[in-house]
């Protein structure tokens, strides 16, 4: 069930699982105007809770069920909207896990010192990706994406008009350059299909990378919420991880 809660800055809409008293918070967060209703969020959410987290998947900014504009969806204000969810629920030992640009916020909110682990799935280890030029010169880009639960391409989509101003935002991040100082437990997870980041990007940035650290791949595309079983695939790897590092 989804509730709105007020940060300092923002409305946002959140799916949560578990004890609202947990002494540990995991944050759940979706790729470029993806939601937290696709079915890999509640999924892991779920197995979070098992693990004694307070587990909170949430619609960045500005879209889907989160109050306000598109305006407001940068990567700047989104790594804010987490650091402002960690100060919501009283700073807690937080664990941050995040797919293809929620993968990236991850990465670069791993600063944030409450922050005691990282999960980015299908990480985008640069600036997103640029739109064509005639979207630049129009000022905006529309990009449309499956309703929820995600498991499968919709025949009716969402829009979005995502402005030129969140391109030039996001030149200013870099999760790759960022990973490699990150200190903290990650479980760095790739796909072997996935169309956008290779392979072996995603290998010479875990080797780059300081431990403590583990890698997984899984058989999947980008969108690994289409198949049930890369979904289940990431929480095995993430119950190791569970395990290895935060029993």
């Amino acid at each position: 069930m989804t509730e709105t809660i007020k940060t300092k800055s923002f409305e946002l809409a959140i799916l949560a699982s578990g004890n609202r008293n947990a002494r540990k918070l995991a944050l759940l967060l979706p790729g470029r105007l993806d939601t937290k209703d696709y079915a890999c969020f509640p999924s892991h959410a779920d197995y979070l809770a098992e693990y004694g987290f307070y587990a909170v998947a949430f619609d960045p900014p500005g879209t889907w069920e989160s109050s306000g504009g598109i305006n407001l969806y940068t990567t700047t204000n989104y790594i804010k909207a987490v650091g402002e969810l960690i100060e919501y629920f009283n700073n807690k030992p937080t664990l941050l896990m995040g797919h293809s640009r929620g993968a990236a916020v991850s990465i670069f909110a791993s600063v944030n010192l409450a922050v005691v682990g990282i999960v980015p799935i299908m990480a985008n280890f640069g600036e997103p990706t640029a739109p064509g030029e005639e979207a630049m010169q129009k000022g905006y880009k529309l990009s449309y994406r499956d309703l929820p639960p995600g498991t499968s391409k919709t025949k009716e989509q969402k829009e979005f008009k995502l402005p030129a101003a969140y391109w030039e935002d996001g030149k200013q991040y870099n999760a790759g350059e960022i990973l490699k100082i990150c200190r903290k437990p990650k479980l760095l997870i790739y796909g072997d299909k996935d169309e956008f980041t290779p392979v072996d990007v995603a290998k010479k940035l875990f080797e780059e990378a300081p431990a403590p650290k583990m890698i997984k791949e899984i058989h999947s595309t980008h969108d690994y919420r289409y198949s049930p079983e890369a979904i289940e695939e990431v929480n095995k790897e993430l119950g190791k991880f569970l395990d290895k590092y935060f029993k």
